[in-house]
């Protein structure tokens, strides 16, 4: 597993609040918690090891980026998935994305640059194994290292509203429609320019990605838009 870029590029520990959003958000991606599934605080307290007002914040969080939907006094349900929604989604991740990438290549300091080029290998090594839990894991250390490269307030807030649920919408159709390893290369393509300063290289690497994922998006349902 990569080290996080919060532990390459700062020497502070995560709060025990990003703790749990971590390790829930990647449980809701990977299906350990499954679409319509409820939850409670107390028993995902008891299963992380991790107190309840961390588990609270955390899932507030994760309501904020439409992972789960918070009833009151009925209880937490992780949300659905929407296909026509998640083809919305990626009409605004591409002009999001594209301007996150032109301005992590210009922004990022000589550390980040190094640490993009290091998740470009990475993602390369996930190509050639075909591991999933390796690549969703670089893939959310990717893309929290470009929203801080490319210090714009506004367009992190926008990003982090649509990455887990595309990452989530990814790993459960991608055995169907999509090929692991190319999406992969696609990533290490984007990672590499970024390490580079090359902003319209990197434009153009976050353009071929997206275009992958619509194909995939669309070819997974066959939806009718």
């Amino acid at each position: 597993m990569p080290a996080p870029a919060d532990a390459v590029l700062r020497d502070d520990q995560p709060s025990l609040t990003d703790q749990a959003y971590e390790m829930l958000e990647e449980m809701i991606v990977t299906l350990k918690l499954e679409p319509g599934v409820a939850v409670s605080e107390a028993r995902l307290s008891e299963a992380l090891g991790i107190g309840r007002t961390p588990i609270r914040e955390a899932l507030q969080r994760l309501a904020r980026e439409r992972l789960v939907t918070i009833l009151p006094r009925r209880g937490i349900i992780v949300s659905e998935i929407n296909v026509k929604s998640q083809l919305r989604l990626l009409e605004v991740r591409r002009e999001v994305e594209r301007l996150v990438a032109r301005s992590a290549a210009r922004r990022a300091l000589p550390p980040e640059r190094a640490r993009f080029a290091e998740l470009a290998r990475i993602f390369e090594q996930s190509a050639r194994t075909n591991d999933e839990t390796s690549f969703i894991r670089t893939d959310r250390e990717f893309n929290d290292l470009c929203t801080l490269a490319a210090r714009n307030e506004f367009a992190t807030g926008a990003m982090t509203l649509m990455h887990a649920l595309s990452r989530r919408f990814w790993f459960i159709h991608y055995k169907q429609a999509a090929d692991m390893p190319a999406t992969a290369k696609l990533h290490a393509d984007i990672a590499r320019a970024i390490g580079r300063g090359d902003e319209k290289g990197a434009a153009r690497a976050l353009d071929r990605l997206i275009d992958e994922i619509e194909s995939f998006t669309r070819a997974t349902v066959g939806a009718d838009t």
